[in-house]
């Protein structure tokens, strides 16, 4: 399957990780398809982050998200690309465990399917067990089965 996205990206040089981090989370609860926070080099060799955000192709989303990250951030430009890119058909479904629900994503196309518990339930059960992520996957997987 192929869809259109908007990627936003800019430089910024003078916001702390703390007021990166929180903007980054923002802009994913306002419903992001995604965000990245990358080190770049700028010139005359300052350290800076390079926040790219990427959102639906349409003309409200863009703009709205522009406002966000004018909001957020302490850029003064924006650059937007647009791309056309190949995605996996996705699903969840929740399942019984005996540690409580658990969601699994579902993604498949192109000739491969994989699951994918989520984080969060892991992170539940893992912290409900005292035990690893990786221990409580297992547990989860031997449930199912």
């Amino acid at each position: 399957m192929k869809d259109r996205i908007c990627e936003f990206e800019c430089n910024i040089d003078d916001m702390t990780a703390e007021e990166l981090a929180f903007a980054a989370e923002r802009l994913m609860e306002e419903g992001a398809k995604d965000v990245t926070l990358s080190p770049v080099g700028m010139k005359k060799g300052r350290p800076a982050t390079l926040l790219t955000v990427m959102c639906a192709d349409e003309e409200a989303e863009k703009e709205r998200f522009v406002g966000l990250i004018f909001k957020y951030t302490t850029t003064i430009g924006i650059r937007e690309t647009i791309s056309e890119r190949y995605i996996l058909d996705r699903c969840e479904e929740s399942l019984d465990t005996p540690y409580g629900k658990v969601r699994r994503k579902k993604v498949s196309g192109y000739g491969v399917e994989r699951y994918k518990f989520e984080y969060d339930d892991l992170s539940r059960i893992a912290r409900g067990q005292g035990i690893s992520i990786a221990e409580a996957r297992e547990l989860v997987l031997k449930a199912l089965k």
